[in-house]
């Protein structure tokens, strides 16, 4: 199994590998998402749909911060590149940059225990590039989301209890109802540090 190491205190791996992906730096990946591609666990019913790229490591112990630059070349509705916490088809969270159905980028989040919920953040003007992060606080989780890398906005917090199967972090790619999309992440950043506020902008 290929490792790719892009800074993070261990190497990641493709648990599931786009058709194409590649390296443009130390800290930066071009992903491929394929089309109908996805990771949802529908609320409503139905099968989970859980063919999305990921790629992922194991999360260490103690509080962290994850971040990286995302630029998604919208297309289809939900298309999206994301941030994601896996331990296992439906013990998962991520936090992502998608292409609503009007026709907007924006954030969105989706907290799955069993099955998903999907909760929508804040309208990105003109698709620009966005900064997506995670933050390990103890127990706790949190999801934040910047468009100059420097002022972060709160997206959620929540727990994510374990589940027998380790939990794992990485990157995402999406688009379930388009031909694909190619999905850029850069600045990819972690620190084994523990945010000191969750909404105080930094």
């Amino acid at each position: 199994m290929q490792q790719i190491d892009l800074g993070l205190p261990t190497p990641l791996d493709w648990e599931v590998a786009p058709a194409d992906w590649a390296r443009d730096d130390v800290t930066a990946l071009t992903v491929s998402a394929p089309a109908q591609s996805d990771l949802f666990v529908d609320p409503a019913g139905g099968e989970p749909v859980l063919s999305a790229p990921r790629l992922l490591t194991a999360a260490p112990e103690g509080d962290f911060q994850f971040s990286a630059r995302v630029r998604v070349g919208f297309a289809g509705t939900y298309d999206a590149g994301s941030l994601l916490l896996h331990a296992g088809p439906r013990h998962w969270a991520k936090l992502a940059y998608e292409h609503s159905p009007q026709g907007t980028a924006m954030v969105v989040s989706v907290i799955t225990r069993d099955v998903s919920d999907d909760a929508n953040g804040f309208v990105v003007a003109d698709a620009a590039p966005l900064w997506l992060r995670i933050s390990r606080l103890g127990p706790a989780w949190a999801f934040h989301a910047s468009t100059d890398g420097t002022w972060w906005e709160f997206v959620r917090h929540f727990r994510l209890d374990p589940t027998a199967t380790p939990l794992r972090f990485g990157l995402s790619a999406q688009s379930p109802t388009g031909a694909g999309c190619p999905v850029w992440f850069d600045r990819i950043s972690f620190s084994a540090t523990r945010l000191a506020d969750l909404r105080d902008g930094r």
